[in-house]
């Protein structure tokens, strides 16, 4: 009689490391893109309400941050930026690569797509909640150049608008537009990881690919289109909920419906897909840095820890 199959999984990493290597790889990939992010955020909130349309094109929001606010201030936001990768990106990376491996045969078969879009929407979810406040501030930070001078809430970095936010609009804010947070982390991230796991997996299957950078760089730039596409409308309402003020004792939207009905009612229907260019332009570049720097943390701590 045949010896049975052996069905131990390979060694992995612990917990605690598959954690810390999400925060890490998304904090390293906003180093780079922080800003692209502001162009997004800034694209996102010109046009709104009754105001002129400050921004034409990504060029233009570009060139005017930097004739207006001076190189420094194109890297305006990047402690709220980190932050935010080192709750959000650490929490959603760390339960997606967690829930991944349990859902992984023994033989190594992994999960479904289905099932690889599941695990990376309550990832999402999960770490979208985490985020939030940090979110909050990025949003609030990268908006600020734009404000009339007395208009600006002049944070000077994200621990200040933390506390800021707190005292003077009570602790509650810090998660407000949580559910369109954690709604555009949801599309995102069934989307992104998703779409990442299955572009590297049939990639790797035509035979022309083999497991390296260059893989990791194809799959996330098809990862990252896929996911602009599906989440930007959401990631608008989110954008503009976080940044809103009150208007005679009321808030400016209702709701993140609210926010899309109003946009497409006074800014016409592409207005959901504003900030396009540098919502993939950031995207794209900041999946692939985040992969490739996830897969190399790993990679190293696989020759230097397990198979040592």
């Amino acid at each position: 009689m045949a010896a049975p199959a052996n069905t131990v999984k390979p060694k992995t990493s612990p917990k605690s490391i598959k954690f810390l290597f999400g925060g890490l790889a998304g904090m390293g990939a906003t180093v780079f893109v922080q800003p692209l992010d502001l162009v997004k955020n800034r694209m996102q909130l010109s046009g709104q309400g009754s105001r002129a349309r400050e921004y034409k094109t990504s060029l233009h929001a570009v060139v005017s941050i930097l004739r207006n606010e001076g190189i420094r201030g194109i890297y305006t936001g990047l402690s709220a930026g980190l932050l935010r990768q080192a709750t959000y990106t650490t929490t959603r990376l760390g339960i997606y690569t967690v829930l991944f491996e349990k859902m992984t045969k023994a033989d190594g078969t992994p999960p479904n797509f289905f099932m690889k879009a599941m695990i990376g929407m309550t990832a999402g979810a999960t770490g979208a909640f985490v985020g939030t406040p940090a979110e909050v501030a990025l949003i609030r930070m990268t908006s600020d150049g734009r404000l009339p001078a007395d208009q600006r809430r002049g944070y000077t970095n994200v621990f200040n608008a933390l506390f800021r936010i707190t005292k003077e609009e009570g602790v509650t804010t810090l998660w407000r537009g949580c559910i369109p947070t954690m709604a555009r982390a949801v599309v995102v991230n069934a989307a992104q990881l998703a779409s990442y796991s299955q572009s590297k997996q049939a990639l790797m299957e035509t035979g022309y690919f083999s497991d390296n950078i260059f893989l990791h760089f194809c799959a996330s730039m098809i990862s990252g289109l896929v996911t602009t596409a599906a989440s930007m409308p959401v990631d608008i309402a989110k954008t503009r909920i976080q940044n809103m003020r009150m208007i005679d004792g009321k808030p400016e939207y209702k709701n993140g419906l609210d926010v899309l009905l109003k946009v497409v009612r006074n800014e016409g229907f592409f207005s959901l897909w504003k900030g396009f260019t540098p919502y993939y332009a950031r995207l794209g570049p900041h999946t692939v840095l985040t992969f490739i720097f996830l897969e190399q943390m790993n990679k190293f701590y696989r020759i230097y820890f397990l198979d040592s």
